[in-house]
C-alpha cells in the first residue's frame, strides 16, 4: 500500500471509532441531563448538572496532557474510553436494580467528564502520528464535520428513545457503541511517539511545570492563548443566550428553539465540508480571524434583525464559521509545538475551551436579566469585531500562523 493509502486508512480508522464513541456518548450526555430536568424540575439541580459536569475536566485536563505525553496514546484513548463504559455500565445496572437517583446520574456524569478530559489532549496530540502535516488541516476539518454531524442527530435519536425506552437501556447503547470504538482502534497500527518509550520518568508534577514552561518560554502561545480566550468570554452570549433571546423576542414556541439549534449545527456541517475541501488560508491565524470577524458580524446580526427567518439564517451562517476556527486553532498547534509537549499545550487549551464560556456567563447570565439580550449581543460583537482586527495587527500572532516550513525559511532569510 502506497504511503498515502497508509495514512488515510489509519485516519479513517481513527475516525470511525472517535464517530462511534461520540455518538454513544452524546446519548448518554442528553440522556441523563434531561432525566435530571424531568426528574427535579430544579435549576440548582440542572446548575450541579453542569458542576459535575465541567469540574473534573477543567481539575483534570492539565494531568491528562501530561499522560498524553508520557504514554502511548492510543492506549490512552482506549483506557478511557473503557472507564467510561464501566461507569455507564455500572450505572444501567444500579438503575435496573432500583436505585436510579439523581445523585446516581451526577456521579456518572463525573466520572464520564474524567474519562473525557483523559481523553481530549490524547485525541489532539495522536494525530500528528500519521496524518503528513500538509493534510492536518483538512483531517481536522473532517473530524469537525463528524462531531458537528453528531451534535446534529444524537439529541434526536436521544429524545426519541427516552420516549420509548427506559434510561438504562440508553446506558447500554454506550457500552456498545465505546466496545466497537475499542475494537476499531485494535487495528490502527500508530507507534508510541519517542517520549512514551522512555523509560526514566520526572514526577508528574515536574513534567506539569515543564509543559507550562514551555508555554510561557513560546511567546506566540501565550499570545495565542489570551486570544482565544478572550474570544470565548465575548461568544458566550451568542453560544448561551440566543434561546432566552429567541423565546422573549419571537415566541416561546419548542419549534423555534428547534429551529435555530438544527440551523447552526446545519451550519456547521456545511462550514466543516467546506474547510476540508478548502483547508483554508495557508496563514492559519488569517483563517481564524475570518471565521473571529464571520462570528462577530453574526452576532450583531442576532441583535439587529427583526425576523425571525433572519435569525434563523443567521444562526446557520455563524455554525459554517465555527470549523473554520476550530480545526486550524488544532492544526496551528499540532504543526508548531514539538511531539512530547503536545498533550500538555492541547489540555492547556482543552481548560481555556471548557472553563472560559461558562465563566464568561457568570458575567452575562445576570445581566441579561436587567438589560435586553440583544444589548449584551451588540457589545459581544463589536469587541469581537475589535478582537479580530487586532489580531491582524498582532505581527507574532500571523507569524504563528504561517506553516513551520515557512516559519523556518523566514528565520534564515532574516538572519
Amino acid at each position: 500500500m502506497s504511503e498515502s493509502g497508509s495514512w488515510k486508512k489509519k485516519l479513517a480508522l481513527f475516525l470511525s471509532s472517535q464517530t462511534v464513541s461520540m455518538f454513544g456518548s452524546s446519548l448518554v450526555q442528553y440522556a441523563i441531563v434531561w432525566s435530571i430536568t424531568l426528574d427535579t424540575r430544579s435549576g440548582v439541580m440542572m446548575t450541579l448538572a453542569v458542576v459535575f459536569g465541567f469540574v473534573p475536566m477543567f481539575v483534570v485536563s492539565p494531568f491528562a496532557g501530561v499522560w498524553a505525553d508520557r504514554h502511548d496514546r492510543k492506549k490512552l484513548i482506549m483506557v478511557s474510553d473503557g472507564l467510561i463504559a464501566a461507569a455507564t455500565l455500572a450505572a444501567a445496572l444500579l438503575v435496573m436494580a432500583g436505585f436510579r437517583s439523581v445523585w446516581l446520574l451526577l456521579g456518572t456524569s463525573a466520572v464520564r467528564a474524567f474519562g473525557q478530559a483523559v481523553q481530549g489532549p490524547a485525541v489532539g496530540a495522536i494525530l500528528p502520528q500519521f496524518v503528513p502535516e500538509d493534510r492536518l488541516m483538512r483531517a481536522n476539518a473532517v473530524n469537525g464535520t463528524i462531531q458537528s454531524a453528531v451534535m446534529l442527530v444524537s439529541p434526536m435519536i436521544a429524545g426519541a428513545l427516552l420516549a420509548l425506552a427506559p434510561l438504562e437501556a440508553i446506558f447500554f447503547i454506550d457500552v456498545v457503541t465505546a466496545a466497537v470504538a475499542i475494537g476499531i482502534l485494535i487495528f490502527l497500527r500508530v507507534p508510541p511517539h519517542a517520549k512514551a518509550l522512555e523509560s526514566v520518568r520526572t514526577s508528574y508534577f515536574r513534567d506539569m511545570a515543564l509543559g507550562l514552561r514551555y508555554i510561557r518560554e513560546h511567546r506566540y502561545l501565550v499570545t495565542f492563548f489570551v486570544y482565544l480566550g478572550l474570544l470565548l468570554v465575548m461568544v458566550s452570549p451568542s453560544a448561551f443566550l440566543t434561546p432566552l433571546q429567541t423565546t422573549r423576542s419571537f415566541g416561546a414556541e419548542v419549534w423555534r428553539l428547534t429551529a435555530i439549534e438544527i440551523a447552526f449545527s446545519v451550519g456547521m456541517i456545511a462550514g466543516g465540508a467546506l474547510a476540508s475541501i478548502w483547508g483554508g488560508f495557508r496563514n492559519r491565524m488569517r483563517t481564524l480571524v475570518l471565521s473571529n470577524l464571520v462570528m462577530a458580524s453574526c452576532a450583531l446580526g442576532l441583535a439587529l434583525v427583526p425576523s425571525f427567518p433572519v435569525y434563523v439564517a443567521v444562526m446557520a451562517v455563524f455554525g459554517v464559521a465555527m470549523p473554520f476556527w476550530n480545526a486550524p486553532s488544532s492544526t496551528m498547534i499540532q504543526e508548531h509545538v514539538e511531539p512530547e509537549y503536545l498533550g500538555r499545550v492541547f489540555s492547556v487549551m482543552g481548560m481555556l475551551s471548557t472553563s472560559l464560556m461558562p465563566l464568561g456567563m457568570l458575567v452575562f447570565g445576570p445581566l441579561a436579566d436587567l438589560v435586553s439580550v440583544e444589548s449584551l449581543l451588540l457589545v459581544s460583537g463589536a469587541f469581537m469585531l475589535v478582537h479580530g482586527l487586532a489580531a491582524l495587527a498582532n505581527r507574532r500572532l500571523m507569524e504563528a500562523g504561517n506553516p513551520v516550513a515557512a516559519t523556518a525559511a523566514a528565520s534564515v532569510t532574516a538572519e
